[in-house]
């Protein structure tokens, strides 16, 4: 028989369940009327950027928001998390990109859909964002997109007599008979050495973003690169299977074949961003972040900014984003603060702002279908609707299997398809190697 007293304390513990799932899930940033205890963050985004957000979000709040953010190398993250989770020192919520979640989300708990409805989720936010969805729940509430985009030079293109930019990738390409992009733009000297050149692509060495361009151009053959299965297991794509990388892999290494008409690049080049600051590259493909510093460095460079080229026919419309997003960490001392305060923290007005501050698009539909009179935040809007990411382990060490598998291909030591399926079974290995 259940006594009175057992009856009063479970009652209490159901009404704190009940209290805190309401908390959780019902929660819409109002600080005029709740009061918030502070929380620890890390991450790896921008520790300046990230305070002087917070500090301007306080001004408007009764209610300041108390966050101790801690900026932590991109290498240093994991082991640094590990370290401070086993002491239990580890913060309540992380910030990181989409690409470095699948390390750490068997430390991150998941936001779940009766708190966060799935369709309410798609319905907010850009396509991208749907990487943070899992049978479980949310990994993450997205906070800001960097995409990739394509800055070209004005001058170099009308000495050319070319009077736009390309919207496809075949418009580079040419032959003998109908000279492309490379042929029109590429200057030689006497000894036939390449001066000035229409696009760096081929080889990783001298190429800023190869890692985000080379997954661009597979997730635009609808190649996702590495694809979960229904067990929770995420594996790279391989040869045989739909979607076969080598198109992406051919085109991305025809520009450095020195004996073929569309050769324009090589690794005894300067790099690719050096070279266009320079006026020795005519494209440049970086991400929109980048536009301030561009705009610093040279301010005499006539240029402009477009989306990234896309396949003409028969793929997908892509582009890499680099998104943070807000994770809870499973060991945090309290969810429910973390949560409402990302809840403040992603709000549609603030959001707003932080965009219009780090001139870069946001990541709510809603905010970008207010459009916008600037010329380049319209390309940037442009680019966060088509752009797309990977669950990875690492980017770095993504980068490193990537370079080492384009420079496999470019030496012939292997058939493409052998290739392929090497560095596939090491990026396996890699990504399994992660999810422990």
């Amino acid at each position: 028989m259940i006594s009175k007293f057992q009856i009063i304390t479970l009652s209490i513990f159901i009404i704190c369940i009940i209290a805190g799932v309401a908390a959780f899930a019902l929660y819409k940033g109002n600080t005029q009327s709740t009061s918030l205890p502070s929380i620890t963050m890390w991450g790896t985004f921008p520790a300046t950027t990230f305070n002087q957000y917070v500090s301007n979000l306080n001004n408007g709040l009764a209610n300041q928001v108390n966050i101790t953010y801690t900026q932590k190398k991109p290498d240093a993250f994991s082991q640094d998390f590990v370290n401070a989770l086993a002491v239990g020192r580890g913060p309540d919520a992380v910030l990181i990109p989409a690409d470095m979640i699948l390390s750490e989300e068997n430390k991150l708990v998941s936001i779940p859909y009766s708190a966060f409805p799935e369709r309410n989720f798609i319905e907010t936010y850009i396509q991208e964002a749907g990487v943070y969805l899992t049978k479980d729940g949310i990994e993450a509430i997205p906070f800001t997109l960097d995409p990739l985009v394509m800055y070209w030079n004005r001058d170099t293109f009308n000495a050319a007599g070319i009077a736009t930019y390309p919207r496809f990738w075949d418009e580079f390409t040419g032959d003998d008979q109908q000279p492309g992009l490379v042929q029109k733009l590429r200057v030689k000297d006497q000894n036939q050495n390449i001066r000035k050149a229409a696009l760096a692509m081929g080889d990783f060495t001298n190429m800023t973003n190869a890692r985000e361009i080379l997954g661009s151009l597979l997730l635009q053959i609808r190649n996702p690169v590495t694809i979960r299965a229904n067990d929770g297991i995420v594996s790279a794509l391989k040869t045989g299977v739909s979607y076969n990388p080598l198109a992406a892999l051919q085109f991305f290494t025809r520009f450095i074949d020195p004996s073929g008409v569309n050769y324009s690049w090589n690794r005894g080049m300067a790099n690719d961003k050096t070279a266009f600051l320079g006026g020795t590259l005519a494209t440049y493909f970086g991400f929109a972040s980048e536009l301030n510093e561009m705009r610093a460095k040279n301010p005499n460079l006539n240029f402009d900014v477009a989306p990234l080229p896309q396949i003409r026919t028969g793929g997908q419309k892509a582009a890499y984003g680099k998104m943070y997003g807000f994770s809870l960490v499973r060991a945090g001392g309290n969810p429910n603060a973390a949560y409402q305060i990302i809840s403040i923290l992603t709000s549609p007005q603030n959001l707003a702002n932080l965009s219009k501050t780090m001139y870069l698009p946001p990541v709510r539909i809603d905010l970008i279908q207010q459009g916008s009179t600037d010329p380049y935040v319209t390309i940037f809007n442009q680019a966060a609707l088509i752009s797309k990411t990977w669950l990875d382990a690492d980017p770095s060490k993504s980068r490193r299997v990537f370079n080492m598998l384009v420079e496999s291909l470019t030496s012939g030591q292997k058939s493409m398809n052998e290739e392929i399926q090497d560095t596939g079974d090491e990026y396996d290995a890699i990504l399994r190697q992660a999810m422990q």
